[in-house]
């Protein structure tokens, strides 16, 4: 086995040294963040399943790169700029991509402009190369207290307007065209859920980066939909699986000090893989 595994596995069981880092306060605003996006992915992960999503996440969260590049090459909040790029993506990707035929094409389309210009902005950045490649796969421990306070913000905002649509926003997931028949606004809901989805994509960057935001948006609510159809019980296993992954990912790489990114994908996959089990057993017919 390669030593460096080796050390890293030794290390991960360091209870001692993993206690000891928790004492600092960059460790606990890390967990905190990492609770928040938690709830937040839990929330939105079920609708994103049923309004199949997926896709449309994914890019979305790799175009928050490109408007935190942007924003690291100007000098401004790379925070704010990943939440920009990714909401005027999520717009881009409700205008554009009204027709279900042309969705897959609007979104491939606007992702490799995005991804062109965001590689443009990090070949000119002038600073460190590990500064703009910690966008692609995260760096929790640098959130900060003002990072914190606007993941917070963003957080808090993201769940009041999600409570307001939830029950129409449900509704038009479940059935569109009924919904649409019965004066739901469906195309609006899907423009303002895009831009929820949106800025809770451009926060996961900050854990697990632009390549992975889908460990932690789709991967615990896919697994909580193997175990269970009733959508208030799957919202409530999606959290319980986001904060599982994205807390316990943190704890796990403290003492090996590896890139929290590779533990939350890991925990969010084990997970999904015994939920699979699970939901074959209760899929099997009772034997007489």
């Amino acid at each position: 086995m390669n030593d460096r595994l080796t050390d890293v596995l030794v290390k991960m069981v360091d209870f001692g040294t993993t206690v000891h880092l928790l004492n600092y306060a960059f460790v606990q605003q890390a967990l905190l963040a990492a609770a928040i996006l938690g709830l937040l992915a839990g929330a939105l992960g079920p609708l994103i399943i049923s309004r199949q999503m997926s896709f449309a996440v994914h890019s979305t969260s790799e175009l928050s790169l490109t408007g935190a590049s942007a924003a690291l090459l100007a000098g401004a909040s790379v925070g704010l700029g990943a939440i920009a790029g990714s909401i005027v993506a999520a717009i881009l990707f409700g205008v554009l991509g009204a027709k279900a035929k042309e969705r897959d094409s609007v979104i491939g389309v606007v992702l490799s402009f995005g991804l062109g210009l965001a590689v443009l902005f990090m070949w000119l950045y002038p600073g460190r190369t590990g500064t703009s490649f910690s966008l692609l796969i995260g760096q929790i421990v640098g959130v900060g207290t003002s990072g914190l306070q606007l993941l917070t913000a963003c957080a808090i905002g993201v769940v009041a307007v999600l409570a307001v649509i939830y029950r129409p926003l449900l509704f038009a997931s479940t059935d569109p065209e009924v919904a649409l028949a019965r004066g739901v606004p469906v195309r609006a809901l899907s423009i303002i859920f895009a831009v929820l989805v949106g800025v809770a994509a451009a926060l996961g960057v900050q854990i697990v980066g632009a390549l992975l935001v889908l460990s932690l948006l789709i991967t615990p609510a896919a697994a909580a939909a193997r175990v269970t159809s009733h959508p208030l019980w799957t919202t409530l296993l999606a959290v319980l699986f986001a904060e599982t992954a994205a807390v316990g990912g943190i704890l796990l790489s403290l003492a090996p000090g590896v890139p929290v990114s590779s533990f939350v994908t890991a925990i969010s996959f084990v997970i999904y893989l015994a939920c699979r089990v699970v939901g074959r057993r209760q899929d099997r017919p009772a034997q007489v």
